[in-house]
């Protein structure tokens, strides 16, 4: 584009086609006890009209997943990284035994959109109708449903029959942009997306899920729940995701280094994608007591310089 996408943020709406994101579908009488003794959030919620945010751990309570979830149609929906939904679909589908559940491939089932700038909330109302008055709020208008996501966001579910009929009627409200630019809005929201280079990297709490409610501590048991648990209420973490930004690229896996660290990596970028002024911007899961004080470095000690950047809430 050769407006920045910043500058169109502040006065026009914008929208993205999401249907390429991965999207698990579960049906049945057991699927909510079941989601619930396997995601790090509180399946019960979603019968409120409410979406959530949640994580699959593996036993150790590292994350094998992240997920915008939401029930639609008779099915509970699981959305995550496309390169992780046939190994992740095939892993929870393991758990099932004699529950009666089934879980499917549901990508080609609906047209998923993502709504975001100036008058997001007034478009997405000229459209279905719906007004969402808080953060992980749904609504249905017929077969379609709307869900508000953080940072004045929200994600226009529609059956993928009616894809060419949807994406003209929006279109005429909105601006598109690509899955790239989506996601580096999903960055400056703070939430982030496990990938294959992540997987099994951090505990919930390390990638702020404590802090957006996508971990739920009253729930019960689930897997990998034990050690979760004792994060949060015996130990001290020591790592915590923040907003970073460089001047050269920067990709999930990618290792952070600082000086106070003997040679050995402080952190990992989680999700990273080009800032519409020029270089990068990343989810970083980072050292602690090494942000504040110490000059961050990406791949080596002799790498780029990384800077902080603010979050839309408060990192502990």
């Amino acid at each position: 584009m050769a407006q920045l996408l910043t500058d169109i943020l502040a006065t026009q709406t914008v929208y993205a086609d999401l249907s390429e994101s991965g999207l698990i579908a579960f049906q049945g009488d057991d699927t909510i006890t079941f989601l619930q003794g396997q995601l790090t959030n509180d399946a019960r919620q979603l019968a409120q009209q409410q979406a959530q945010y949640s994580g699959f751990c593996s036993p150790k309570g590292r994350l094998l997943g992240s997920f915008l979830l939401w029930q639609q149609a008779g099915s509970t929906y699981l959305q995550l990284a496309a390169e992780l939904q046939a190994p992740l679909q095939k892993r929870l589908s393991m758990y099932i035994l004699r529950s009666k559940v089934t879980a499917r491939d549901a990508r080609e089932e609906w047209l998923r959109v993502g709504i975001a700038g100036h008058n997001a909330a007034g478009v997405v109302q000229a459209l279905t109708g719906c007004t969402l008055d808080a953060d992980m709020k749904m609504a249905e208008a017929g077969a379609v449903s709307v869900i508000r996501l953080a940072n004045d966001r929200y994600q226009i579910v529609a059956p993928i029959a009616d894809k060419a009929d949807w994406l003209a009627r929006i279109a005429q409200h909105a601006v598109a942009i690509d899955s790239n630019q989506w996601q580096w809005l999903e960055i400056r929201a703070g939430i982030p997306t496990i990938v294959t280079a992540t997987q099994e990297q951090f505990v919930p709490q390390m990638v702020n899920f404590d802090l957006t409610n996508s971990v739920n501590f009253q729930k019960g048991c689930y897997t990998g729940q034990e050690i979760v648990a004792r994060t949060q209420y015996l130990g001290k973490l020591k790592r915590r995701m923040y907003l970073v930004h460089s001047e050269a690229a920067m990709a999930a896996g990618d290792e952070i280094y600082s000086p106070d660290m003997e040679g050995q990596a402080m952190g990992m970028v989680a999700n990273a994608q080009p800032a519409p002024a020029g270089g990068w911007d990343a989810l970083a899961v980072m050292q602690i007591s090494s942000v504040a004080t110490q000059p961050l470095h990406l791949k080596s000690l002799e790498g780029p310089l990384l800077s902080l950047q603010d979050l839309p809430y408060a990192v502990a």
